[in-house]
C-alpha cells in the first residue's frame, strides 16, 4: 500500500517537473536579434547614414560628403560664378603680367641671320630659306620647350642675388627639310633637338655642337605627318664619320650653331610672347571681360 503511493506521488511530481519545463521553453521560430552584450564583445555600431539622417522611415538619404562651407559668390551680366577667390585670383594675375612685361626685352621678335623668313602659325613657328636651287624649311613648336630640370636650378638660385638667377630658355626639337628641284617627290628630314648635356663630337674640335640629329629619312616633300612605314636612320648607334658628315651637310646650308643659337632666342622670345598672352586670355576669363 505504501509503496503503490509512493509510485503514484513520484509520477505526480515528474509530470508537474515536465510541465513547467515545456512552459519555459524559448519558441524556435527565429533566433533573438539582440543577444546580451559582454564586456569583450564589440558593441553595436550604426551605419554613417543611418546617423546622419532623420530616421530610417524619414526615406531621406543624406549625402554623406556634402560640404556644409558655402562661400560668398556674386554673379554679374555674364551669368558666370565670381567668388572672393577668383577676385584674387585676378589681381595676381595683374600683377604677373605686369612683371613678366618688365623683363621682356622685346615686343618684336628676333630676327634670324642668313635670309630666312618667318611664318608664325601660333605656338608653331617655320623658318624658310632657298638656296641654288634647294629649299631649306626649319619647323618647330614652343609648346613644352622649357627644360624640366628649369625649376631645380629655380629653386636652388632663390638664394642667390637677383642678377644671379637663372634665365629661361626654350630649346625646341625642330625639322629640318631639305628639297631639291631634281627630286620634288621626296625630301630629307632630320628631326633635330638640344641635347641636355653637350658633348664635342672629338677632342680636336675647338666648339662642341650645340643640337643634334636624332633621325634621319627621307619624306613625301611638304607631309605634315611623318610617315612611319619610310625608313628612319636613328642615329644612336651610327658611325661617327656618318653622323660627322650629316651635320655638315645641314651646316652648308645654314643650319650650324649660329642657327641654333639664334633659334633659341627666336623661340624664348615666342613662348615669353604666348606666355604673356595666356596670361592676358586666363585673367579676362577669370574676370568675365
Amino acid at each position: 500500500m505504501l509503496k503503490s503511493l509512493s509510485r503514484a506521488v513520484g509520477a505526480a511530481v515528474r509530470l508537474s517537473t515536465a510541465s513547467a519545463s515545456t512552459a519555459r521553453a524559448p519558441p524556435l521560430a527565429s533566433p533573438t536579434l539582440c543577444a546580451p552584450i559582454s564586456a569583450s564583445s564589440r558593441p553595436f555600431t550604426r551605419t554613417l547614414w543611418v546617423m546622419t539622417s532623420s530616421g530610417a522611415s524619414s526615406g531621406y538619404r543624406p549625402k554623406l560628403f556634402s560640404s556644409k562651407v558655402v562661400k560668398s559668390s556674386v554673379s554679374c551680366g555674364c551669368g558666370g560664378l565670381h567668388t572672393e577667390g577668383d577676385k584674387a585670383f585676378g589681381v595676381f594675375l595683374s600683377d604677373e603680367i605686369k612683371e613678366e612685361m618688365k623683363i621682356q626685352k622685346s615686343k618684336n621678335l628676333p630676327k634670324m641671320s642668313g635670309g630666312w623668313e618667318l611664318e608664325k602659325n601660333g605656338t608653331e613657328a617655320k623658318l624658310v630659306r632657298n638656296i641654288a636651287g634647294e629649299k631649306i624649311t626649319v619647323t618647330f613648336n614652343i609648346n613644352n620647350s622649357i627644360p624640366p630640370n628649369f625649376e631645380e636650378e629655380a629653386d636652388q638660385a632663390q638664394q642667390k642675388p637677383a642678377e644671379d638667377e637663372p634665365e629661361i630658355v626654350s630649346t625646341p626639337n625642330f625639322v629640318v627639310e631639305v628639297t631639291k628641284q631634281a627630286a620634288k617627290q621626296h625630301s630629307l628630314v632630320f628631326d633635330c633637338h638640344y641635347p641636355e648635356d653637350e658633348v664635342g663630337r672629338g677632342e680636336e674640335e675647338e666648339e662642341s655642337d650645340i643640337f643634334a640629329i636624332r633621325e634621319v629619312s627621307f619624306q613625301p616633300e611638304g607631309d605634315v605627318e611623318w610617315k612611319e612605314t619610310a625608313y628612319t636612320l636613328n642615329t644612336d648607334s651610327l658611325d661617327w664619320a656618318l653622323y660627322d658628315h650629316l651635320m655638315d651637310f645641314l651646316a652648308d646650308r645654314g643650319v650650324d650653331n649660329t642657327f641654333a643659337d639664334e633659334l633659341m632666342e627666336l623661340s624664348t622670345a615666342m613662348e615669353h610672347q604666348e606666355y604673356i598672352g595666356f596670361l592676358e586670355n586666363l585673367g579676362g576669363f577669370v574676370r568675365c571681360n
